[in-house]
């Protein structure tokens, strides 16, 4: 898990944008905003983690301590 700010904890990224994320955590590419969504949220309760959307394009699953 990569550190984000204190004890907060990126734990993946779903986006459509292949090129424009990189990083120590798993990155999902899923084509279309719906797909984007049910992805982010099925992951969310995976992780334990709750959902933020950083644009149009992406969101992020964060783990808040």
């Amino acid at each position: 898990m990569a550190e984000s700010n204190g004890n907060n904890k990126i734990l993946a990224v779903i986006t459509e944008k292949e090129g424009q994320v990189a990083g120590g955590v798993p990155v999902f590419i899923v084509p279309g905003a719906k797909e984007r969504q049910d992805t982010a949220f099925t992951l969310e309760k995976i992780l334990d983690g709750m959902v933020h959307q950083l644009n149009e394009h992406t969101l992020l699953i964060v783990y808040h301590v």
